[in-house]
């Protein structure tokens, strides 16, 4: 402990090496006072986001890159006001860059990987044999159930809409099937099967934050997310019986096929990539080297099965493929992918990291969370706050991860007080934090699947139907206090900071 002594207050007292929290300040280690912001303070760079964004790309047609740069401009300006050197603030926001520099990693790979399967003939024989076995009618629901599989044994929804979710996106274009809805089905797959799956990052996190048990955490998401499945579903199947005579005929479709056998080579044997890559996944192998391996399998395939020079078919990983051959739908098939496609998304979630790191600096998105709080005095209204703030996290925040990480650490004091098994509030930030994560344009997630699957998080978002109903039953299950569930009554002297089976043996 250290003593202090504030100038002009009068205050001397005790504190802790890092800082001391008096009447809205924050007096930190080497006697300098920043202050806390207000609400009214805190929503300013917030509004200037909202407003930004919306003349920016409502307006004048540009991207989100540029009113995201200048809302990290005003944010800093604030922290600036609040104290804080920009030393501080730069330290915060490369900190927050980090986070994300996985994410940056495997979307360049993806990129390389959708490169070289192109060029090796990969995806156009997924995209062949896939003409053959699903019609329009049934399209959007096998695709959402074929997303759920893959996304499931590989654990990462990326990984599945890297690979089958390009297959997809190309055998939805052969069949003339509206690519928004497409993609729309392939997110709500993958990110069903990234919700539940063992293997994902965001199912360990959010029951490693809050306390819970990971197949307790697994078995009550179950009581979402199953039934957002099964209408997603319903609906998915509902709209490709209603729009059947809108794809394309069966002589289009052979065309097509004729197409891309006059190109590549089409062999079953190509499908050994993407079997290779989700068996790697399976047995849990990291994500960087697993894809980036599947990368190099298409560079030897390309080689071996499409007589590639040894040059062309590396320099395919980072410039991607290219072949004019005139025709629009096959041209859209094939020019695509390479490291070089992913910069603009790269940027996008750089500027947009930074933009989180400084507003969680300068403490704005906890006076937000903690005005929100101040609403939630029973279960429904709390589980709601936490789904507003998970959402939030991903307008303002830009990333998935924040999304879970913030909420699950500022309300876990408030689940306990209201004896809420942690488990709630895990489900809670999967339900809105990682569902809602691909609906927002800048979001790190919503950037890589607009790069991956070529159609932006605006256009599909309608479509995205499980993304959309995970927080809706949230909110329905908390309100009507059905499927919560409760902790014992609180013994004296219990340690609620303990993970749940130390909490359930200091309570025996």
């Amino acid at each position: 402990m250290k003593l202090a002594f504030i100038e002009g207050s009068g205050l001397v007292k005790y504190f802790s090496p890092n800082t001391l929290n008096v009447r809205g300040f924050i007096l930190k280690e080497n006697k300098k006072v920043v202050k806390r912001p207000s609400l009214k303070v805190a929503m300013i760079p917030i509004v200037f986001m909202i407003v930004s964004l919306y003349f920016g790309i409502s307006i004048f047609e540009l991207d989100p890159h540029i009113p995201l740069l200048l809302s990290g401009f005003v944010a800093t300006i604030i922290a600036i006001w609040l104290g804080y050197s920009w030393n501080e603030i730069e330290t915060s926001f490369l900190n927050t860059i980090r986070l994300s520099l996985q994410a940056i990693m495997i979307l360049l790979i993806i990129g390389a990987i959708i490169g070289s399967w192109i060029a090796a003939g990969i995806v156009p024989t997924m995209i062949f044999y896939g003409l053959d076995l699903l019609s329009p009618q049934y399209f959007l629901v096998s695709a959402c159930a074929i997303s759920c599989v893959v996304a499931l044994a590989s654990g990462n929804a990326w990984t599945a809409a890297g690979t089958i979710g390009i297959a997809i996106m190309g055998i939805g274009q052969g069949l003339g099937v509206d690519l928004a809805m497409v993609a729309g089905a392939v997110i709500s797959g993958v990110y069903f099967g990234d919700k539940v799956s063992p293997l994902s990052e965001t199912t360990n996190m959010a029951p490693g934050i809050t306390g819970a048990e990971l197949f307790e955490h697994i078995k009550h998401m179950m009581y979402t997310t199953i039934p957002a499945l099964i209408i997603s579903l319903i609906i998915y199947t509902f709209i490709g019986l209603r729009f059947t005579g809108e794809g394309s005929s069966i002589a289009e479709v052979q065309a097509l096929q004729n197409q891309l056998g006059d190109i590549f080579i089409i062999s079953p044997w190509l499908l050994l990539a993407p079997l290779a890559v989700i068996v790697m996944m399976v047995f849990k192998m990291p994500a960087i080297p697993g894809l980036t391996i599947g990368a190099l399998i298409g560079v030897i395939f390309a080689i071996g099965f499409q007589g590639m020079a040894i040059g062309d078919a590396i320099n395919v990983m980072y410039y991607g493929f290219s072949k004019d051959v005139g025709i629009e739908v096959v041209d859209n098939l094939l020019n695509n992918g390479g490291m070089e496609s992913m910069m603009y998304t790269v940027a996008l979630i750089l500027i947009a990291m930074s933009f989180g790191g400084i507003l969680e600096k300068a403490g704005i998105l906890e006076a937000i969370v903690v005005a929100l709080l101040s609403f939630a005095k029973k279960t429904g209204s709390l589980i709601a706050t936490t789904v507003a703030t998970c959402i939030a996290a991903n307008i303002i925040a830009c990333d998935q991860y924040l999304s879970i990480i913030l909420p699950g650490r500022m309300y876990s004091k408030a689940y306990q007080d209201r004896n809420l098994h942690p488990k709630n509030l895990s489900r809670t930030l999967e339900d809105a934090g990682t569902m809602t994560s691909p609906l927002v344009p800048w979001n790190t997630c919503g950037a890589f699947m607009f790069a991956t699957l070529g159609v932006s998080a605006l256009s599909y978002a309608p479509f995205a139907f499980l993304c959309l109903l995970s927080p809706i039953i949230a909110l329905i299950y908390g309100f009507l206090n059905f499927k919560i569930e409760y902790l014992p009554e609180k013994a004296e002297g219990t340690n609620l900071n303990l993970d749940l089976p130390d909490r359930k043996r200091a309570e025996a």
